[in-house]
């Protein structure tokens, strides 16, 4: 039971912002975009609906282990490319980055302790 609800709480933030990603991808589009990677629109959008899908199968406990490993794929660019804190030239974008970029090694955490969960 614990394990469900834990799985649970933690789609919970892939499903919402991955959402929300998908739907309005707005300002990301930019970021990607000036990192480098092709087709910032669609990459954003395909990023979000893998968090979407991956996140609901975490909490649905559908291939848990595949499901937390499609949403560090996913993570990592993102709290790269999108929580640049390095890059912010002020003290206020800076700290609000740097918390993202940190809750984001947070997330990877709790899905790394998914991946070493013993299967039932």
């Amino acid at each position: 039971m614990l394990r469900t609800l834990s799985h649970t709480l933690l789609a919970g933030i892939f499903i919402a912002g991955g959402f929300d990603a998908f739907a309005k991808p707005g300002g990301r589009v930019n970021k990607v975009a000036a990192s480098g990677i092709p087709e910032a629109d669609q990459a954003v959008k395909l990023n979000g609906a893998a968090m979407v899908i991956a996140g609901a199968a975490l909490a649905l406990n559908i291939a848990p282990k595949a499901a937390a490993t499609v949403l560090i794929g996913c993570l990592i660019p993102t709290t790269v490319v999108g929580h640049a804190f390095w890059q912010e030239p002020e003290v206020t974008g800076r700290k609000n980055q740097q918390v993202q970029f940190l809750k984001n090694l947070g997330l990877i955490g709790g899905l790394l302790l998914v991946l070493t969960e013993k299967s039932k």
